[in-house]
């Protein structure tokens, strides 16, 4: 019987799909072009040949696996949503564009045998060569302006006691806290110690541990008058570390001033700093618009109110912080869901942090906000493999984080070096959806293997130009 309310209507198809037989058997089909595409970028940046000469191997006789090739292929499987060693099959099967692939049981032995900490640390210097070139290749990183880095810490649940190194943490759960240090322009994972659950954010040891081991990842040129034990005089850049409260301490603004390391940390709450706060607030005269990450002044509310920032370093005792320490201020008005404010009050909520940089507090204010990138790299750092520590051994799971940066970076190389328009700002999810598992036919011709991308498929000339920009790499 015909429903009264689509009178008049054609005949309708509902369905999502067509209805077609499915087989096995297919030979001339390839699922992963993008992945490809990202894995020749590794090429041709010497990733893999890296990696294997700092590696190595101990074993007897000739691998038949290269370790280099191995952890470079694991990157690929990382970025194309992989969350363990199982997942490397995917591009077994795909040999016509990945060559020869390990098996899963090679990949695991590789994590929980080869990956020791010191073939990590030799890998590092190893990427942090890598990371070099890379910079020397793009604009992103150029300039005389601060190096900015951006440190946090992220929890991750873990759903077994059988693993090293896990425990309860504050919030009820149990799992790893590993503590992270990010380049802000590039979104790279600099650094990353995995720790226990337990583990307190504002441990200063591992905090400055995270920083020493970001400094060594950056260029020679860089780095230079930023190590622990370095000259202050070699330095040739300004390197700034952003932190939320965890870092909000005097001891940890000094290890960074004792490496010549400017810093922008969130303000904890005190009876000092609030009482500083209420007299700020009572002198309009102190307050300026506070403006956006474009430079736009905040708009006024229907209340008549405007997010302002001031510096109130004359109303707060600094001592036993690091000399020129200032503490700017920002107020906005107060919304529903408005997190914990410095001064309890019914317009505002205040929030501030301790910095040793000059300038103007409104674009100081403006650059500390910026640290909020951070949750954005945290993020895509869980989507690529961060949320899930394969392994029972705390050592192979350390190595498993550290790949998980490595594979976050080669995409943020990538995506910096062989992508325009939206998909050079893309997400994990959406690389995955538009790009690394665009299908295409294979083809021989002139003993030569071409690759067909799918008729129709939404970013073929986005892949086309990433190959011809991977090209053009020198």
């Amino acid at each position: 019987m015909q429903n009264p309310n689509q009178e008049g209507i054609s005949e309708m198809n509902a369905t999502s799909t067509r209805n077609v037989s499915v087989e096995a058997g297919g030979t001339q089909v390839v699922g992963h072009v993008g992945l490809h595409a990202l894995g020749r970028f590794a090429d041709r940046l010497s990733v893999g040949e890296a990696l294997s000469g700092a590696i190595g191997w101990r074993g007897a006789g000739t691998p038949i696996h290269d370790r280099g090739r191995v952890v470079t292929q694991a990157m690929l499987m990382l970025a194309g949503g992989g969350e363990s060693c199982a997942d490397i099959e995917a591009l077994a099967s795909q040999e016509r564009l990945f060559g020869e692939v390990c098996s899963d049981t090679t990949l695991y032995r590789t994590f929980t045998e080869t990956l020791d900490p010191g073939s990590v640390a030799s890998a590092r210097r190893a990427m942090a060569q890598v990371r070099s070139d890379v910079w020397r290749r793009t604009t992103v990183t150029g300039g005389d302006g601060p190096v900015m880095l951006d440190v946090d810490a992220t929890l991750v649940e873990v759903h077994s006691e059988n693993k090293d190194g896990t425990a309860a943490h504050f919030r009820g759960g149990f799992g790893f806290h590993p503590l992270l240090c990010f380049a802000d322009a590039t979104g790279e994972a600099l650094s990353g110690m995995l720790r226990p659950g337990n583990a307190t954010a504002n441990d200063t040891a591992d905090l400055l541990t995270v920083i020493d081991d970001a400094i060594c990842q950056l260029p020679a040129d860089i780095a230079a008058g930023h190590g622990e034990s370095d000259d202050n005089k070699l330095a040739r850049r300004r390197v700034v570390v952003r932190s939320d409260s965890a870092g909000g301490t005097k001891a940890f603004t000094t290890g960074l001033r004792a490496r010549n390391i400017g810093f922008a940390v969130v303000a904890r709450s005190q009876d000092t700093l609030t009482a500083a706060i209420a007299v700020a607030n009572e002198d309009p005269d102190r307050w300026e618009p506070a403006v956006d990450q474009h430079g736009n002044q905040a708009k006024v509310t229907d209340g008549g109110l405007r997010a302002a920032v001031c510096d109130v370093s004359d109303l707060v005792d600094l001592t036993g912080w690091p000399e020129g320490t200032r503490v700017i201020i920002r107020r906005q008005p107060n919304h529903p869901g408005a997190q914990t404010t410095l001064l309890p009050d019914l317009d505002y909520r205040f929030w501030g942090h301790y910095t040793d940089q000059d300038g103007d507090p409104v674009e100081l204010d403006r650059l500390m906000r910026a640290h909020a990138h951070v949750e954005d790299h945290i993020e895509r750092l869980k989507n690529s493999g961060l949320d899930r520590f394969p392994f029972a051994d705390f050592t192979a799971n350390q190595a498993w984080l550290q790949t998980v940066m490595w594979a976050a970076d080669l995409v943020a190389w990538f995506q910096l070096l062989c992508l325009v328009g939206p998909l050079a700002q893309a997400k994990p999810r959406r690389l995955r959806w538009q790009l690394w598992h665009t299908p295409a036919r294979i083809i021989t011709t002139a003993r030569r293997d071409i690759v067909r991308i799918l008729d129709g498929w939404p970013t073929t000339d986005d892949i086309l130009a990433a190959y011809r920009s991977i090209a053009a790499l020198t």
